[in-house]
Parts: structure tokens; C-alpha cells; sequence
């Protein structure tokens, strides 16, 4: 299972939000590509990242940080927010991206994200709260079930579906491992867990389900619940 470190990325700064709320921001670093450094040093193979301000504005808003990332590190990197168009997507290849994720295009428009999958390493990102699928930043939630949408990826070529319970962002409460599994195996696409996460013993259930791909880390990692190494190496 790969383990997928975080960046989240509000004014140019590494936050953690709690439940996907902007204002609960709570700032870990003034440079991130130095946590991308630190990351890579102790055996991390990718990056995470979420540009927070451009999930809301609909259009990159840390381009400068996210550039600083990139040319620090040789880490495989995968990012969202606020990408919606193909341009968008070609600059972000440009720059470097490995992966880019589209979430609430995704609702939108899927056709959109189909075209973009046959061209572009593309991601699916699922967030739901009670099981519907939130869009804009989480702003608002939509009437379609999360397990509905990654049907609707099935077989469409994407190379992975990142999906996150936003009742346990930032939480700390432990990953919600039975929703993720259920998207598993809705869409037999890659499936990685996002949201939750609090200790070494929540990577170990998601890897001894059996269907789950991988999991991002974030808060328990920067509050010291989560030994990086240690996750890497199970």
C-alpha cells in the first residue's frame, strides 16, 4: 500500500483545516517544499498536495509554492484543487505534476474527466459527507451518492480515485476504512484513503482490508500521532 504524505497549501503556507473548514487553518510550515524534502528523506515515493485556495476560487492559487515543491524534491507528485479545465491540467503537466485531481469537475462534468483521463494521468477525488459527494472546496454537498460517482469511473481510465470522509478531516478520529472499501470496489479503480487518519494502527487496517491502495497523511504526521518511517516500512 503507498502512503501518500500531505501538503495542503493555503496562502502559500502548509496547513491542516479540520472538517474542510478555511478558517480552522492551522499553520505547520512557511515553506512547505521543505516538509516535500523532509518527506522524500525518510522513504516517501509521492507527494500530496491540495492548493486550498484554488479549490474555492476554481483556478490555481499557489503556483508560486507549488513550483518550489516541485523543484526541491524528485518526489512523485499528485495534485488537486481547483483544476477545471484542460489548461489548467497542461500547466500543471508542464510544471512538472505527475498526477492531477479532479474533483468537482467530476460531478459536473465526467465526460470532462473521461476526455482528461485518455490524455493526462488523472485522479478522481470523492469527498463525501454522509455518504453524498461534496464539491467546491467542500462548500456544498451534492445529491448524488459517493459510491454512484466512483461507479461512474469504472473502467474510464483513471489511475486512481482519492476519497475522503470530511466528517473525519482533521480529526484525528480514525479513517473510515469500510466507506473507502465500499469505493473500491464500486469503481475497481486504484483506491486511496484520505481523511482521519490518526495512528500507525489505522495504515495497518487499511492494508489488511485487502482492496484499499493507498492512504494520505497528514495531521497525524504533523501533530507527532504518526511515525512516517514506520508507515513506509510495514
Amino acid at each position: 500500500m503507498t502512503i501518500f504524505p500531505a501538503i495542503d497549501l493555503k496562502d502559500g503556507k502548509a496547513v491542516r483545516l479540520t472538517k474542510g473548514v478555511m478558517e480552522s487553518a492551522k499553520v505547520y510550515s512557511d515553506e512547505p517544499f521543505h516538509l516535500a524534502r523532509a518527506f522524500e528523506e525518510m522513504g516517501s515515493d509521492w507527494l500530496h498536495i491540495v492548493d486550498l485556495n484554488g479549490a474555492f476560487a476554481g483556478n490555481p492559487e499557489n503556483l508560486e509554492q507549488i513550483r518550489k515543491i516541485r523543484a526541491s524534491t524528485s518526489l512523485k507528485i499528485q495534485l488537486g484543487g481547483g483544476i477545471r479545465d484542460e489548461a489548467t491540467i497542461e500547466r500543471y503537466m508542464e510544471l512538472g505534476i505527475n498526477r492531477v485531481i479532479l474533483g468537482t469537475i467530476a460531478v459536473k462534468n465526467p465526460d470532462f474527466v473521461k476526455s482528461a483521463a485518455k490524455k493526462f494521468p488523472v485522479a478522481v477525488g470523492i469527498d463525501a459527507m454522509n455518504g453524498f459527494v461534496a464539491v467546491e472546496g467542500w462548500a456544498e454537498v451534492s445529491q448524488m451518492k459517493a459510491t454512484d460517482l466512483a461507479c461512474a469511473f469504472a473502467d474510464s481510465g483513471v489511475e486512481a480515485i482519492i476519497t475522503t470522509d470530511i466528517a473525519r478531516d482533521g480529526m484525528l478520529s480514525g479513517v473510515n476504512v469500510d466507506f473507502t472499501a465500499e469505493i473500491a470496489r464500486a469503481s475497481g479503480v486504484f483506491t486511496i484513503a484520505s481523511g482521519g487518519v490518526k495512528d500507525i494502527e489505522d495504515i495497518k487496517a487499511l492494508k489488511a482490508n485487502g482492496t484499499i491502495g493507498g492512504a494520505i497523511v497528514g495531521k497525524a504526521f504533523y501533530e507527532g500521532k504518526l511515525d512516517l518511517r514506520e508507515a513506509f516500512n510495514l
